[in-house]
């Protein structure tokens, strides 16, 4: 089944010419979750992902294909705590980017304002497993950074989630959980973990990634269906804190030698997440401009 077919069967509208996104932006649409990878810049000694090569002219045609014009520049594992790489290409957007670093408790305040005055709005703890980062600097470290106006962003097993469930319940700083949480089939919105986090989310505490459809999915490509339940239950639940992100150029479906996902599609299936046209600008526009300081 192809994506016109998909999109067909879910009762989209679609027109001529698939190679493009065919849901229409609106002005300052935000790719909330991406990476930028630089032969010229070495592997962190616990990479565990090395993937191609994937720089900001490449990013750039992936925004003509969808048609976003804001991003989110997520420090990858495979670099750890050396952040070089993402300040060089964020002024690379004149000012349309942002991103997410990744330290531990040994930056100095010196550099936390370096990464502040270079555009970057939180810091990613990848506990998926724990490597460069852990559990235990999550609140030291989320103190620090609240006084910035950052956020803490956590990628990590829906279960590792519940378990620390005590430490995402009282940040001084909002929480933003990758890739739906990563809340496992079957009965995904009855879990624990769904459940923590929509908490979080009513309670402005939170927000959620409708984004890495694949990670989790039994039904797969192309209509991921099982995923897009999880994502338009996270929408429905609190409007106001879901963000999109692309997650190119897919490091996890690189590293097990998957077909890669076809980009334009997961943004076409945003308009199955959340129809109403005003609320899903809210995912595009609205939440990202808010939580990464958008002027």
């Amino acid at each position: 089944m192809t994506r016109r077919d998909v999109l067909k069967t879910l009762g989209v509208v679609v027109t001529s010419g698939l190679a493009p996104a065919h849901l229409k932006m609106p002005a300052n649409a935000t790719d909330c979750h991406h990476h930028i990878y630089d032969p010229a810049y070495p592997w962190a000694p616990e990479a565990t992902l090395k993937p191609a090569p994937a720089g900001v002219d490449d990013y750039r045609k992936l925004q003509r294909q969808l048609g976003t014009s804001r991003n989110v520049i997520v420090q990858p594992s495979s670099y750890g705590v050396d952040n070089r790489l993402l300040l060089a290409s964020l002024p690379q957007f004149a000012g349309r980017a942002r991103g997410v670093a990744v330290v531990n408790t040994s930056v100095t305040d010196a550099e936390l304002k370096q990464l502040n005055d270079g555009g970057v709005r939180g810091i990613r703890f990848n506990l998926s497993p724990p490597g460069t980062t852990t559990l235990e600097m999550v609140r030291p470290l989320a103190r620090r950074v609240a006084a910035l106006g950052w956020h803490v962003q956590v990628n990590a097993p829906a279960q590792f989630l519940i378990d620390s469930r005590s430490t995402w319940s009282d940040l001084p700083c909002p929480v933003v959980f990758d890739h739906l949480a990563h809340v496992p089939e079957p009965d995904p919105t009855h879990h624990a973990t769904f459940v923590m986090v929509t908490e979080l989310m009513s309670r402005g505490r939170a927000y959620v990634k409708l984004s890495g459809y694949y990670n989790d999915t039994k039904v797969g490509p192309p209509s991921y269906s099982d995923r897009v339940i999880v994502a338009a239950a996270y929408a429905s639940a609190a409007p106001d804190r879901v963000l999109w992100g692309s997650d190119w150029p897919h490091p996890t479906e690189q590293a097990l030698h998957r077909e890669m996902p076809d980009d334009a599609l997961m943004l076409d299936l945003l308009q199955v997440v959340i129809p109403d046209e005003s609320k899903r600008n809210k995912a595009l526009v609205d939440n990202p401009a808010a939580l990464y300081a958008f002027a």
